[in-house]
């Protein structure tokens, strides 16, 4: 979960100022999949506003249970808002994240937020972050972080329900139901999200081999033969990046001092070279087995930036 306070008492001080508040104006820069919405146009809908970000691996975990209630409670007068802040410069460029809605398959309507308003008004600290408001326009309910999603289903039904005395609503998500089968993924153990930029970097997380140099937000590989080494614990790793100034990207992707192999990650190839024209979040590792291990990334392309690392089981 990313977030841009520091402590949980700043985040558990911003709670009582929200309770049983009102939807915020959402003064949003732009507005996709839908004219601006205000608050006053909502009253009468069940509102569920989802602060997400396209890169943020947190929020594209919730995302399929965020569409299936869109998916099947629109009908019903449930209103899903998609609120994008984004954490690094390039997601504000408006190619960067109209890409990410259409990759990330979002049709319900999504206000962008490029300069925190929307965020501040919410007193919002975290992505993802969930607000549900019932149809008076009072908030009801909030959940910060991945999980809960059969209960964040469960609170959108009641509040339909209260709406509309006498709804006939569709049975349980089968997303909602999967979820509460399985349940919530520890992370317990697992190497936490690692920043690899000047900002907010951990001395000693990692190593880089070659020409590289550090920037706030990133590392830059200035010539060819860059290598990034990164000992974690879990089974999958992820990265966000930015391709170089000739638009196309490529790192090649060795597990243990090995091609990565059947545990290569969706956006790796066969032959174990991930390529990217995008910037955004690389699946990199996927099913290693939660354990120690060292991921080593090699990149020949001057230009090239990364981010930061997330982990999974």
């Amino acid at each position: 979960m990313r977030q841009l306070i520091t402590t949980l008492a700043a985040a558990a001080a911003l709670l009582p100022a929200l309770a049983n508040a009102e939807i915020p104006a959402l003064q949003a820069e732009r507005w996709v999949n839908s004219p601006a919405l205000t608050p006053a146009a909502l009253k009468g809908k069940v509102v569920l506003v989802d602060f997400w970000e396209y890169t943020c691996i947190n929020w594209i975990r919730s995302s399929p249970y965020t569409k299936a209630l869109d998916r099947d409670y629109a009908k019903y007068g449930l209103t899903v808002i998609g609120v994008h802040a984004p954490e690094f410069e390039f997601g504000k460029q408006a190619a960067n994240i109209d890409r990410g809605i259409r990759d990330h398959q979002l049709t319900y309507p999504v206000a962008l937020d490029n300069k925190f308003t929307v965020w501040q008004a919410f007193h919002n600290d975290a992505w993802p972050a969930k607000y549900l408001f019932d149809a008076q326009g009072n908030m009801v309910r909030r959940w910060v972080g991945e999980g809960s999603y059969d209960e964040i289903e469960a609170e959108v039904r009641r509040l339909l329900m209260a709406a509309h005395p006498g709804i006939t609503l569709p049975d349980t998500s089968r997303e909602a139901k999967a979820f509460a089968r399985s349940g919530q993924p520890s992370y317990a153990g697992i190497t936490g999200e690692t920043y690899v930029g000047g900002d907010q970097r951990e001395p000693g997380a990692f190593q880089l081999e070659g020409d590289w140099q550090t920037k706030g937000q990133y590392i830059e590989l200035r010539k060819a033969g860059g290598k990034i080494v990164m000992p974690f614990t879990g089974g999958e790793v992820n990265l966000v990046v930015q391709p170089p100034p000739t638009g196309k990207g490529a790192l090649t992707v060795l597990l243990d001092g090995k091609p990565v192999s059947a545990a290569r990650g969706a956006d790796v190839g066969e032959d174990g070279v991930a390529r990217f024209d995008r910037s955004g979040m690389l699946r990199l590792v996927n099913g290693a087995g939660k354990g120690n291990h060292v991921l080593t990334l090699v990149s020949n392309e001057p230009g090239f930036r990364a981010y930061v690392f997330t982990f999974g089981p």
